[in-house]
């Protein structure tokens, strides 16, 4: 006689048990269509190592495109590239002085995000 061994996914409940009242919940805390798809969109970028590079260095002191491509080691349009989607997302922002183009935080939420993030992998 063979024992069949159940292999249960730990991401899976072992039972089809539904609760109505917390989904019910959920549906009625759940974003707003344009907001869940610009949260979405604001993870996507902050998934790119340099973009997080760029943003690290940037919570320290502004920086001009050609400083940043020196630091990340790419090219400056690539560095522009990426920080032209940063800016469009309000992650960063940027002042001109005289031909040089300086990029900063937008603001402190900016930098209370990336911290927050970096405690929470660093817990142990």
């Amino acid at each position: 006689m063979s024992v069949r061994k159940i292999v249960v996914n730990e991401d899976q409940c072992e039972c089809r048990c539904i609760h109505p009242d917390r989904i019910d919940s959920a549906r009625d805390h759940a974003l707003a269509g344009r907001e869940n798809e610009q949260l979405a969109a604001l993870f996507k970028v902050l998934g790119d190592p340099n973009r997080l590079r760029m943003l690290w260095a940037l919570d320290r002191e502004e920086m001009c495109v050609c400083d940043l491509a020196q630091f990340i080691g790419v090219s400056e349009s690539a560095v522009s590239h990426q920080l032209r989607q940063l800016r469009q997302l309000q992650l960063v922002t940027n002042r001109r002085q005289g031909p040089v183009l300086y990029y900063r935080l937008s603001d402190d939420h900016v930098r209370a995000l990336i911290h927050l993030a970096l405690e929470h992998i660093r817990e142990k």
